[in-house]
């Protein structure tokens, strides 16, 4: 049985969105027609894994990812990375293809982290087009464990006698 729930009410670029947010663990979203809580973990990984993001380079890949994400919708809630790779932790809209999303982030990362840091990551790419390598590590998590979904599910009562 779900909680008692909360309206929250946030602001996006662009529209406002409610949120519904349960007083235990899991915040549900609302927007048209849809209520929804999808939480995705990303891994994203430098281009032969080779150490070259600086700390001023996470940042921009953070301040990037989190344009990206508004502008579809969605949040970023958690960023954090390495030299060699970033983790994000975003709260995603389901109107969005994951894998065009996570390719528009990794699209707009490149390009501004080669614009903004050419000497840095030339000494790692020169010329070579790309800075993330081609696949990606996405991860859904969030909400109940999926043993406790499948036994909720298996517990419903069905339809009502006719």
């Amino acid at each position: 049985m779900l909680s008692p729930s909360i309206l929250v009410e946030t602001e996006f670029d662009p529209p406002p969105v409610l949120m519904l947010k349960p007083m235990s663990v899991t915040a549900l979203r609302k927007g048209a027609h849809v209520v929804f809580s999808i939480h995705l973990h990303i891994t994203l990984v430098t281009k032969y894994r080779r150490k070259a993001l600086t700390v001023s380079m996470l940042e921009t890949v953070k301040e990037v990812a989190t344009r990206v994400l508004r502008a579809n919708q969605s949040v970023l809630i958690e960023f954090g990375g390495e030299p060699d790779h970033c983790h994000l932790l975003i709260d995603l809209h389901p109107d969005n293809n994951i894998s065009d999303l996570v390719g528009s982030i990794k699209s707009a990362t490149s390009r501004i982290v080669r614009k903004t840091y050419p000497s840095e990551v030339n000494k790692f790419y020169g010329k070579d087009k790309g800075f993330w390598h081609d696949g990606k590590c996405i991860i859904s998590c969030g909400g109940a464990p999926l043993e406790v979904i499948k036994h909720y599910v298996a517990s419903q009562s069905g339809g009502r006698d006719g």
